[in-house]
């Protein structure tokens, strides 16, 4: 094997590797863990990989409403030296589509959707990469991975 073969055939394995999406925790068709069977589940974003933006489903379960409660949803998106990058808008949420999910308060279980256009809280465009979405309601705590190819 010449010396170029080898290094494309590496440079393809590693690309390989990048491009595999990772299952959403918490996802449909996985175990949850105990005490989370009611909980919430974050779905992984579409499209994956994704340029210039991305939307992020997920669903909130009755859990979170009983005796009137209302649960608070924070959703953060960190480069991979975990700084943070951006808050996604909610979309058709009471209060407006384009609000930041930054300690918002949802008014009823289902599902519901968060949308980033792949801009930095600068307003730039972030390079290709991997970057971490985390969800959090109520303390409860989710995590996937999310490619940018540019």
């Amino acid at each position: 094997m010449r010396r170029g073969s080898r290094v494309g055939v590496i440079l393809l394995l590693t690309l390989g590797v990048l491009a595999v999406p990772l299952k959403a925790q918490g996802s449909s068709g996985e175990k949850e863990p105990p005490g989370r069977e009611s909980g919430f589940r974050l779905g992984q974003n579409y499209p994956n990989p994704f340029d210039p933006e991305t939307r992020i489903p997920f669903e909130l379960s009755p859990k979170y409403f009983e005796n009137g409660q209302k649960p608070v949803v924070t959703i953060k998106i960190y480069n991979i030296l975990q700084q943070l990058v951006a808050i996604p808008v909610a979309l058709n949420h009471p209060e407006g589509s384009g609000v930041k999910v930054d300690r918002l308060v949802y008014h009823s279980p289902g599902p519901a959707e968060a949308y980033w256009d792949g801009r930095d809280r600068n307003g730039n465009k972030v390079p290709s990469g991997v970057y971490i979405l985390q969800m959090d309601v109520n303390g409860e705590k989710r995590t996937i991975r999310m490619h940018i190819a540019r």
